[in-house]
């Protein structure tokens, strides 16, 4: 039971980072049905925005500041929405109407780039996140279950809760709702498709970077790679909830954690990524639309 409880606590928070990034991968899908692969290198760059903002407000201070935190939270990931808006305008507006492969290979590239540039502009090199994470917490059936985790996940369910009213509750969110069942209608109806798309992908790399930041805090490193594999693992997520499905992605990047976890710990940390990539192909063999693909018939 200890255990359970461990890898239940363990893997809800891990679920909630894949649950965020999942969420970008689902928007863009839903829109303009491109599989961004970049997405993952946005959760990258909001982790190293972070880290010089806290640094520089807090001088590379280990102590932890809620206020710093909050403020450079909410920067960073306006700047690394801002910047998934240019990527957008100058990478992915001129091929819309150009064959899906062409995205796709461009999306590589963006995130090659991101990548590269973010190694030449910090470093190569594992950095120490400057904030570290209190470990007190409460025991629940000799499980320990820190008070860290329990904020982080409450910071994630806010920010999927505040897309869910907007995507529903908005007229932002109705266009998009629109678009992703007819591009062409809704664009006769005297929707700007342009701007739309633009604000989908402003929000969904706001939701990467937040998870990019909150990921940081908790494990304490980073690294300029550190986006590659975790974007892979959270486009598994939305796959499992069925990719351009909203509430598909908060549901797949969950489980996604919960079971990674409770794999880890029966054979082993080395197996991690494995068991991911495994109940990826064990989906698309048996399930290829998801856990909501066939339930839900609009896509956002």
């Amino acid at each position: 039971m200890e255990i359970l409880v461990q890898a239940l606590g363990d893997g809800l928070v891990l679920g909630a980072f894949y649950s965020l990034i999942a969420l970008g991968y689902t928007m863009v899908y839903g829109i303009i049905r491109l599989l961004n692969f970049a997405h993952g290198d946005f959760y990258m760059f909001g982790a190293f925005i972070g880290y010089t903002g806290i640094s520089l407000l807090m001088g590379g201070s280990a102590g932890p500041g809620m206020l710093a935190i909050g403020i450079v939270f909410i920067v960073s990931i306006i700047l690394v929405g801002m910047v998934g808006m240019g990527v957008e305008r100058l990478a992915y507006r001129p091929l819309l109407n150009a064959p899906r492969i062409s995205l796709l290979i461009t999306a590589l590239g963006v995130g090659l780039s991101l990548e590269y540039g973010s190694m030449l502009i910090w470093s190569p090199n594992y950095l120490t996140f400057p904030i570290k994470l209190p470990t007190a917490g409460i025991d629940i059936l000799g499980a320990n279950i820190t008070y860290s985790q329990i904020i982080l996940v409450l910071v994630a369910a806010a920010l999927m809760y505040g897309l869910q009213r907007f995507v529903h509750g908005t007229l932002y969110g109705k266009a998009m709702r629109a678009i992703s069942m007819d591009q062409t209608a809704t664009s006769l109806m005297g929707v700007n498709i342009n701007s739309v798309i633009a604000m989908t992908f402003f929000i969904g790399t706001t939701l990467a970077a937040s998870a990019g930041i909150m990921t940081a805090v908790y494990y304490g490193t980073i690294n300029f790679l550190m986006g590659f594999i975790m974007g892979l693992k959270a486009f598994t997520a939305a796959v499992l909830g069925g990719i351009g499905n909203i509430q598909g992605a908060m549901l797949g990047g969950f489980m996604l954690g919960i079971l990674e976890t409770a794999g880890t710990m029966v054979i082993g940390g080395a197996w991690k990524d494995v068991i991911a990539f495994a109940i990826l192909i064990l989906f698309l063999v048996f399930k290829p639309t998801g856990i909501l693909g066939e339930q839900v018939t609009e896509r956002m």
